[in-house]
């Protein structure tokens, strides 16, 4: 199989993509559940706590970041995402007992949403990295950019099922649905040839693996570039909870269908964009440079828009050009760096990736909460033109 589609030519890539797609599919719903949950049943529209929220769910990233990184180069990386999987599941299920009961308040969500982080700080590293065990070296870009396919394809289906959800069901239910997904990924990881995974020799165990990674990235111009422009654009751009649902309650009004449609058309524009960075067979620095440009046009167009269909046709560029970044981003960082430092980096790259929104979140919630959500989506779009 040749093309864009290549990497499903793998009998343990096609598996693997398949179980995640209907993981990823439960994932999304659950957090455009949460955030509603957050945004207008425990709270009277607080972007602050949103902020909060996601501070609190990505900033394990940075905490465990000496542990991370070494796990996925130091342990089998199927064996980590079998745990991870079924701690996600487990507090999926938690969460959604709580809600459907009635008994869930504001802390309660905090708590989870800690929880949650701290497993997927070791799900990360271990499950990119875990892509060149499924396909090899010569497929990786491919493969990396399917993947990204695949979660806003997920992103694009996941939002808008849970809008319906949430009107009809209510909030709690989305997060049991969300738990019950993860025995696709699991199931799918059971099922793997393990004989035709492209193993690897685990690095030697030293007490300075981490500062190996990164002494390994200070050494290369070509990562800490594409790092400082990951760190901007992380921090202060990518803050689509943020942005999405401000805009959505706080300026057009919308109930919790339009919410989630609002993210599902996001997700055509990052759909649209992975796919053309499947057809790339390397990704370029020009690719990053386009990408972050277009992020800062787009922001700055989506904050201006009137009127909800013209914002919702934003969201469509935004989507594209986040999406040609972060795929582009990914790719490069995963092809330069040598297979036995692979999980270390790229527990660095995801520790920025996810590790700036405990910074950038807050502060773009509070502009938010005082100024207004145009001038939240305005500093995500200073983010792009400055990662320029």
């Amino acid at each position: 199989m040749n093309g864009t589609f290549r990497s499903l030519g793998n009998y343990n890539y096609r598996l693997w993509a398949g179980g995640a797609m209907v993981s990823n599919i439960g994932t999304w719903m659950q957090r455009t559940a949460q955030d509603w949950l957050v945004l207008t049943e425990l709270t009277q529209h607080s972007a602050t706590a949103v902020g909060i929220v996601m501070s609190l769910q990505f900033g394990p990233q940075l905490l465990l970041l000496p542990l991370t990184g070494f796990a996925a180069d130091h342990f089998d990386r199927r064996k980590i995402l079998l745990a991870t999987q079924a701690g996600m599941g487990a507090l999926a299920l938690g969460l959604g007992l709580l809600t459907v009961m009635g008994a869930v308040q504001l802390w309660h969500v905090y708590v989870f949403a800690f929880l949650l982080g701290c497993v997927a700080a070791f799900d990360a590293p271990a499950r990119q990295t875990f892509v060149s065990d499924l396909v090899g070296e010569s497929d990786l870009s491919n493969a990396v950019a399917l993947n990204s396919t695949s979660f806003n394809l997920a992103r694009m289906i996941g939002p808008a099922v849970a809008g319906v959800l949430i009107a009809v069901v209510g909030t709690g239910w989305v997060f049991l649905i969300n738990a019950a997904s993860f025995a696709a990924v699991i199931g799918s990881l059971y099922l793997l040839r393990i004989s035709q995974l492209h193993r690897r020799h685990n690095a030697s165990p030293s007490r300075g693996s981490l500062v190996e990674g990164f002494r390994y990235v200070w050494r290369r111009p070509d990562l800490k570039a594409v790092l400082l422009m990951l760190f901007l654009l992380s921090t202060f751009g990518l803050n689509f909870p943020i942005f999405i649902s401000t805009m959505s309650v706080t300026v057009f009004h919308s109930d919790a269908s339009q919410y989630g449609l609002l993210t599902s058309i996001f997700a055509i524009g990052s759909v649209i964009g992975a796919l053309l960075a499947a057809r790339r067979p390397r990704p370029r620095m020009t690719n990053l440079l386009a990408g972050a440009s277009l992020f800062g046009v787009g922001c700055a167009l989506a904050a201006i828009m009137p009127g909800y269909g013209l914002f919702a046709l934003m969201l469509i560029l935004i989507g594209v050009s986040a999406q040609t970044f972060t795929t582009s981003a990914n790719s490069t960082v995963q092809l330069s760096t040598e297979p036995g430092m692979r999980g270390r980096v790229m527990a660095i790259f995801l520790a920025i990736f996810f590790g700036g929104t405990p910074f950038g979140a807050p502060i773009v919630g509070w502009v938010a909460d005082t100024y207004g959500a145009r001038w939240a989506l305005g500093i995500g779009a200073a983010s792009g033109f400055a990662a320029v």
